[in-house]
């Protein structure tokens, strides 16, 4: 059983080497990278299966034993994030692969894009799998690395540019994240988390404090966590839309990983909780009414990616089973859902020219499919019954009121406010884009669509195809909601626990 740990991390990078080999072969390229990633989905699935069954599985990297060699575990809570991140990247490698076949690869270069790809999903189940905080890292440097690369595809004034924010943000918290690093061995002398997750209890408070605050505010900007999340909004926007779609669906919630694996094994007691209330209020406010500002429907959604982090940090801020609960609950469904989101509005630019607000309308009349695609995510999104959005929120709202402290009643109401003004901002982009008169029609022209191009387009069936399956699966949550909430649960009394996590990596006990 243990034998399929690996193959997450190892498959995505036998195939980049593949498909870096077959560069000359575009057809050749897109075989390896579906078969490695449908691969990837199978093996996740099964893990998920196995962790649930028999608890997590570890794997000694070289066979060297845990705490001098790395170690990867796959508990149920890493394998429920690579079944997600799995299904996610797949549908958008499929949507991808129907831009380059429609475009002639011209914002995707084939020879470039499948290595790359597939090394950044190398880097997200790394960082889901690691054992050990250096680990982590090098996961996270992984996936950065490739994220430049893919975020700057085409090489446009724009992307070059966000580009360059994307950079320097990444490398500042990188630095942060190493220097914690070095500072987390040298007050314990490892670097193991089973094995961390004792010694830092018997550090002074000041110096834990020190260290959780320097891996809180590491992650904290790679999960754009408001006061450091000003680099998301304009940078993600300017990619080609399936990058945006995967970086704006899984990228931040790898940080959210990290905030919820190293809060919850390393620093229990709740010592940040107030801190991460605070900061998930801010979050959700603050993102949600960047987003309403906003003109251009890509910008819009970055904002909302923004504010729904906050719900995230929300359930972790408060530290019992069911908050932790929902807030897993709530990072499945928003990775779906924002990802979905982003992939509808690529085929809106396609159809319209634009996702300037003011330069479209009319869509629904031209492509009913397309209002369906955009709708039912946003209305997912925005926390409307019976979808799971709404099941996540309530999941969470119930928590804060069962902890019932001053805070986390400004929670329940921020909270409840930011699902009101996320209706809001998606719905004012459904009536604008999707609703009113085309712009040819309000100018006083000829019938046409939003973007004044011709009201006939015809949409790639590949990208068309992989939106409606994550549209599919957004709305699957719902029917699998109990069963999926049992699981989250399951998982955040695990996590909350740290006793199986320890065992599995030490069975006679941490030294």
């Amino acid at each position: 059983m243990t034998a399929l740990v690996p193959l997450p991390v190892v498959m995505p990078l036998l195939g980049a080497a593949l498909t870096l080999m077959l560069a000359r072969r575009p057809n050749a390229q897109r075989v390896v990278s579906l078969t490695v990633l449908g691969a990837g989905l199978l093996v996740a699935a099964a893990l998920l299966v196995l962790t649930s069954l028999h608890g997590p599985l570890v794997v000694e990297v070289g066979g060297w034993t845990a705490p001098l060699g790395i170690v990867l575990v796959a508990d149920k809570f890493a394998a429920l994030m690579l079944v997600v991140s799995a299904a996610v990247t797949l549908a958008v490698l499929v949507y991808s692969i129907g831009q380059g076949l429609a475009d002639g690869d011209e914002e995707t270069p084939l020879s470039v894009y499948h290595p790359t790809y597939l090394v950044l999903t190398a880097g997200v189940t790394t960082a889901f799998l690691s054992g050990d905080l250096f680990n982590l890292y090098v996961g996270f440097e992984i996936l950065l690395v490739s994220s430049y690369v893919l975020l700057t595809l085409g090489g446009t004034e724009n992307r070059i540019r966000a580009g360059t924010t994307y950079v320097v943000v990444s490398l500042l918290s990188s630095i942060i994240f190493l220097t914690a690093i070095g500072l987390v061995y040298a007050a314990t002398g490892t670097l193991n988390l089973a094995q961390l997750a004792g010694r830092l209890d018997v550090l002074p408070e000041n110096l834990r404090l020190m260290l959780q605050g320097m891996l809180l505010l590491a992650f904290g900007v790679k999960a754009a966590i408001f006061p450091l999340s000003a680099w998301l909004p304009d940078s993600y926007p300017t990619a080609p839309a399936p990058v945006t779609a995967v970086f704006a669906g899984l990228l931040t919630k790898v940080g959210v990983y990290a905030i919820i694996r190293t809060e919850t094994l390393l620093f229990p007691g709740g010592r940040t909780g107030g801190l991460l209330l605070a900061a998930a209020l801010l979050t959700m406010l603050v993102g949600i009414l960047g987003a309403i500002a906003q003109s251009d429907i890509k910008r819009l959604l970055s904002f909302t990616l923004v504010s729904h982090i906050g719900y995230m940090l929300f359930g972790v801020g408060l530290t019992t089973v069911l908050g932790l609960a929902a807030a897993i609950f709530y990072v499945v469904h928003h990775i779906l859902i924002q990802t979905t989101l982003f992939l509808a509005v690529g085929l809106v630019e396609r159809h319209g020219g634009s996702t300037v607000l003011d330069r479209l309308g009319g869509l629904a009349r031209v492509s009913p499919l397309l209002g369906v695609l955009f709708l039912v995510p946003a209305l997912n999104l925005a926390g409307i019954p019976p979808f799971s959005g709404f099941l996540g929120k309530t999941g969470l709202l119930q928590a804060g009121a069962a902890q019932g402290h001053p805070m986390a009643w400004a929670l329940v109401a921020g909270g409840l406010l930011t699902s009101l003004l996320t209706l809001y901002a998606v719905a004012r982009v459904w009536n604008l884009a999707f609703w009113r008169a085309p712009r040819a029609e309000r100018e006083g022209g000829d019938s046409g669509d939003g973007g004044g191009r011709s009201s006939v387009v015809t949409l790639p069936s590949l990208m068309v195809t992989s939106t409606a399956a994550l549209v599919v699966l957004g709305v699957g949550l719902t029917a699998v909601a109990g069963p999926l909430f049992d699981l989250s649960g399951a998982i955040a009394g695990d996590l909350l626990d740290r006793v199986p996590y320890v065992r599995a990596v030490f069975p006679g006990g941490a030294p």
